[in-house]
């Protein structure tokens, strides 16, 4: 008889380590999609998944056209990270840093 629940045994997979790293990339992918909290939060998350990619796309397990994919991904995911720290439209700015005296 199952339990009602899953366990945590019952969510770990055994993959080969190029695999495991793009499953947990494309969760990390998932998560920032959805992610509505700091935005330093998320610019760490999109820096992961630049460094996961950059990873991926030199690994000589993955074929041509596949790392070839996976660099064009990571340099747009780079992008993105640029446009997460400018501020959005309708977002108050930062008030500047100042010296107390």
């Amino acid at each position: 008889m199952n339990p009602p629940f899953p366990t945590h045994a019952d969510e770990e997979y055994s993959l080969p380590p190029v695999e495991a790293l793009l499953a947990g990339t494309l969760a990390l992918m998932t998560g920032c999609a959805q992610h509505s909290g700091p935005v330093c939060q998320r610019e760490l998350m999109v820096g992961k998944v630049v460094s996961n990619l950059t990873e991926l796309a030199q690994h000589p397990a993955l074929s041509t056209p596949m790392r070839v994919l996976l660099g064009r991904l990571s340099s747009r995911w780079l992008l993105e990270l640029g446009s997460a720290a400018a501020p959005t439209a309708g977002m108050m700015p930062l008030p500047e840093h100042r010296t107390l005296q």
